[in-house]
Parts: structure tokens; sequence; C-alpha cells
């Protein structure tokens, strides 16, 4: 398998939750798991196999080789849950703290958001924007339908839960949603403004 910058992260907290020998272990587990997950994908474009490979696999691999190893479904997803809040959600909360500095910060962000999100197949969404704020409604993403396609829909608000803590408590952008798909709503209404 080519490295995957998420795998040292995984292993790191199975190392740091269990222990090196256990968390090795998992983590072999974890690997093989991963590599049928990846296997297993068709009909992906390049784009969407890129995110499916560094994003959303290594986390739903992580779930069932915790469940494998003799897990209850609570307790892996409990583990899941801190790997993604102390690891992949600090990370990304930090990189938003980061560009926050930058001057003009809000027009910024808010030009690459909408633009990415226009032009990605990893969402079909709709958008809009005004002078201080702009909207992204959510119908179909990619971590949804591939928690769902692999039966683990509980894990999209994992997901999600990262969303909140990345945009979360921001200097010079607010953000608010009132649904998410991952939580059984009919999409994710992303609403950011200017602080």
């Amino acid at each position: 398998m080519a490295k995957i910058r998420q795998q040292k992260q995984v292993k790191a907290f199975l190392t740091r939750t269990f222990g090196p020998e256990q968390g090795g272990a998992l983590f072999a587990r974890q690997e093989k798991a991963l590599a049928i997950l990846l296997e297993n994908q068709q009909g992906k474009s390049k784009n969407q196999m890129k995110t499916l490979t560094r994003s959303i696999l290594p986390c739903i691999a992580l779930y069932r080789a915790l469940q494998a190893a003799g897990s209850p479904q609570e307790e892996a997803y409990g583990l899941v849950k801190s790997y993604m809040q102390e690891t992949v959600a600090a990370k990304q909360q930090a990189s938003m703290e980061k560009m926050g500095r930058v001057p003009g910060f809000y027009g910024l962000y808010s030009t690459i958001f909408l633009k990415v999100v226009r032009g990605s197949d990893l969402w079909q969404s709709t958008q809009s924007r005004s002078k201080d704020a702009f909207d992204v409604t959510i119908r179909k993403c990619l971590w949804h339908t591939t928690c769902m396609e692999n039966g683990c829909p509980e894990l999209c608000r994992l997901f999600c839960d990262v969303d909140n803590v990345t945009y979360g408590g921001r200097k010079k952008i607010g953000f608010a949603r009132t649904q998410t798909l991952g939580r059984g709503g009919d999409c994710c209404d992303f609403h950011f403004f200017r602080k």
C-alpha cells in the first residue's frame, strides 16, 4: 500500500491508546481493512479516490479493525471519536487558526471555499453569497455516501463534528449549521458570516 499520511496518525493514536504491542497489532489489522476498502472502490473519480484514501476510508478501517479485535460497537465508536477529535479536528483547527491570521481572511476564505465546493465532485450543493455571509447547502457528500455504502452511517456524525471544531470559535469568521446529512438531516446547511 502506498504511504498514506493519515496512517501515521492512526498508528500514533493506537500506540498511545493501547501501547506499542496491542497498538501495533490493531494497526496491522486496520491496514488490512483499509487495503480491502480501497480495493472495493468502484466508479470513483481520481479526486474522490484521493479523498477516500486520505480522509474517509482510514477512519472506517479503524472502526472495523477495532470491532474485529473484539471492541463492542459503542466502544469502537468512542475510540474513533477520540481519534477524530484529538487528531483530525485538532489539526484542522490549528490550520484554520493559522489561516485566520492572514489579512483579509474572510474575503479570501469565502472565495476559495465557494470555488472548491463548486468545482468538486465530492459534493452536490448550491451556494449563495452576500457581502458579509455565504451559504453552502449540501444535498449529497462523499463522506455520507461512503459511510452509508460501508454500513457505518453513524461514523458520518464524527466527520460532521470535525467541521464544528474546525470552523467554530474563529475570530474573523462565524459558522452555524442547523442540520447535517450525517445526523439525519435533508442536507448540510453551512452558514458562514463575517465577524
